[in-house]
C-alpha cells in the first residue's frame, strides 16, 4: 500500500514541478531553467547522502550495462519536453498525455522485457484498460 500512496506522490509532484519550472522558463529561459532543475536537485542529493549514508560513490563505475548511467541526460530531456508540453497544453492536458505516454511505453517495456526488467505476459485485460484510458483522455482533449 505504501507504494500505491508514493506513486500517488511522484504524480502529484511531477504535475507542481513542470508547472514550477514553466515559470522559471519564462523568466530565464528553457537551459537556464533546466539546469537551475539538474543542479538543486544534485544538492539535494548531495545533502541526503551526506545525512542518510554514504553508499561508495565508486560504485557508479560498476553499474552495468553502462547506457544505464544515462538517467541524468533522460532527466534533462524531461525537463525541457514537460516544460514545452505545459507551456503549449496547459497543466492538465499535458500531465493527461505524459501519464498516458507512460503507460503505455512502461508496458511495451514489460511485454519485451528491456532494461532488465522481467517480461510479462500478454493481458488483454491491460490492453483494454489502457483503450479506456486513451478514449478519456480523447473526452478531457475535446472542445
Amino acid at each position: 500500500m505504501t507504494g500505491f500512496f508514493i506513486a500517488l506522490l511522484s504524480g502529484a509532484l511531477m504535475s507542481v514541478q513542470g508547472v514550477f519550472n514553466t515559470q522559471v522558463t519564462r523568466t530565464t529561459g528553457m537551459w537556464v531553467s533546466n539546469a537551475w532543475v539538474q543542479l538543486s536537485a544534485f544538492a539535494i542529493c548531495l545533502v541526503m547522502w551526506l545525512i542518510m549514508g554514504r553508499d561508495s560513490i565508486a560504485t557508479i563505475g560498476e553499474v552495468q550495462p553502462k547506457y544505464m548511467l544515462l538517467g541524468g541526460v533522460i532527466g534533462a530531456g524531461i525537463t525541457w519536453t514537460v516544460i514545452k508540453s505545459m507551456a503549449q497544453l496547459g497543466p492538465a492536458k499535458a500531465a493527461l498525455l505524459i501519464v498516458m505516454s507512460q503507460l503505455i511505453v512502461a508496458y511495451l517495456i514489460e511485454l519485451v522485457g528491456l532494461f532488465g526488467v522481467e517480461k510479462e505476459p500478454f493481458s488483454w485485460r491491460k490492453v483494454i484498460g489502457m483503450g479506456i484510458a486513451l478514449i478519456g483522455t480523447t473526452i478531457f482533449q475535446w472542445k
